[in-house]
């Protein structure tokens, strides 16, 4: 056989490592016998609801891109409430899909926890590997990791500052428990080698911003900063990249629908953690206009950025030669339309589903009672804490203190057991914040930070919300 010559060698040796600096950085490209453990996925819709379609769907579509991955079903928890793919509001019966043109991401999903197994204990207790700490009739697996794995968590929901949403409506997951648990998870050196964390909520930011550590190799990237909402996409609507018009809900978030897409288009031996994170960054952001989009952001080890995502989520076989450099310039500038404010998609389903309507129809005057009902509850949330904060405060300091907005580096709290309490005060005399709500945990979070303790909540929310809140809410 002809042996080339050590010019030629070096030539083709030097090719391939421009090419990879072309792309971005140094990379070096793994193998299957380099990945030593066990990857895990831990995967989770913190919400329930046909007008929050959208988390589900994410998760479900996460699901599929772990499984070509090469991710075994053992491996892999899923965490949903699993009420989108049979509900009666739904076009396509025992089909959910992420794209509007997209296929059944619904199909062969684990129901590890659904219904009310879908909570915050559950949910950490999964993620320590502490089944003793399970509750419910779910299946039981939890990630039972060693030293030598790789752990990749996804979580979409609602959010606040601080806080994170589950299906009930009064539950919420707390940053510090959650940081609380990596942490734990991490100590002792025998919880995993690395673990990642995609996070899709509004205010995304806020769950690690001065609370991550950086040294127990947990690398997260989040929708949004710690200050702003995250948006829905593939929204009903005029928009180019609206759903199938039997739709009337949005069908994914724009993060995830970014990551997703970009890990279908690409050989993940070839990708990494940086290398995604930019383009999820500049296609949520709206190329960096910010019109319509947010800021990704990452906190925890940075030093992570250059592994493969290969190591976390494998990569589909189908794609081994579409390299990054060949799709780099596709999918970052793709900007799907319909896009919505987390916060506003259940106005969006209940207005369209009433446009929809048979004028004089049982279901046009559903839709139109849910949605008066909506915005009348927002606006009662709304007037309770600005109230509370004029109680407590005056009504020119109360707005200073409910608006303050703590520097760069610092978590939203410093006491979180006087947030939870502060939260448990304002739903026991208000009614629950619920997932539009959620957007007030800062001025409930600046209470604490500027004194206010239990007794004077109490009394301040029972004179705001004097109301039977059962009769609102």
């Amino acid at each position: 056989m002809a042996r080339l010559p050590c010019s030629s060698l070096l030539l083709l040796f030097l090719s391939s490592q421009l090419a990879l600096l072309v792309a971005g950085e140094f990379l070096r490209l793994p193998s299957e016998k380099d990945v030593v453990g066990t990857r895990w996925a831990v995967l989770i819709a913190g919400s329930n609801g046909y007008y929050n379609y959208r988390h589900q769907a994410d998760v479900c579509h996460a699901y599929q891109i772990m499984k070509k991955g090469g991710l075994k079903d053992e491996n892999i928890i899923v965490f949903m409430y699993d009420d989108i793919a049979g509900n009666r509001d739904n076009p396509r019966p025992g089909v959910i899909i992420n794209h509007p043109k997209g296929g059944d991401v619904y199909a062969g999903v684990p129901k590890d926890y659904t219904g009310a197994d879908v909570n915050a204990n559950n949910f950490l207790a999964a993620l320590l590997g502490d089944k003793s700490k399970l509750t419910g009739s779910g299946s039981g697996k939890v990630v039972s990791s060693g030293p030598d794995d790789h752990i990749f968590v996804y979580y979409a929901d609602h959010g606040g500052p601080g806080i994170l949403g589950m299906p009930g409506d009064e539950e919420y997951l707390y940053a510090n428990d959650l940081v609380r648990t990596l942490e734990k998870k991490h100590a002792g050196g025998a919880g995993y080698k690395s673990l990642v964390f995609y996070l899709e909520a509004c205010e995304s930011g806020s769950i690690f911003e001065g609370l991550l550590p950086g040294n127990i190799s947990v690398y997260a990237t989040t929708a949004a900063n710690a200050e702003e909402s995250s948006w829905g996409t593939y929204c009903p609507g005029d928009d180019e990249g609206a759903p199938p018009p039997e739709y009337d809900t949005c069908l994914g978030d724009l993060y995830s629908v970014a990551w997703m897409e970009d890990s279908d288009a690409h050989n993940l031996n070839a990708e990494s953690l940086k290398q995604q994170y930019e383009r999820v960054r500049d296609r949520t952001s709206a190329n960096g206009t910010y019109s319509l989009g947010s800021h990704v952001m990452q906190y925890g080890d940075l030093g992570l950025n250059d592994q493969s995502l290969f190591l976390f989520i494998g990569t589909n076989p189908a794609n081994d030669n579409a390299s990054f450099l060949q799709g780099s310039s596709s999918t970052s500038r793709q900007l799907p339309g319909g896009r919505v404010n987390q916060r506003d998609a259940d106005l969006v389903h209940f207005w369209h589903k009433y446009r929809r309507s048979a004028e004089g129809s049982a279901e046009k005057g559903e839709a139109r009672r849910r949605l008066v009902e909506t915005m009348a509850r927002r606006s009662r949330v709304d007037s309770s804490v600005e109230l509370i904060g004029g109680l407590l405060f005056g009504s020119e300091e109360g707005a200073k203190v409910l608006g303050a907005v703590r520097p760069a580096g610092q978590p939203v709290v410093d006491d979180w057991d006087c947030l939870k309490s502060v939260v448990w005060t304002f739903q026991q005399r208000c009614g629950p914040l619920t997932q539009y709500g959620m957007k007030h945990m800062r001025s409930l979070a600046n209470l604490c930070n500027a004194g206010v303790r239990e007794e004077a909540m109490d009394k301040a929310a029972s004179q705001a919300c004097a109301a039977n809140p059962s009769s609102l809410f």
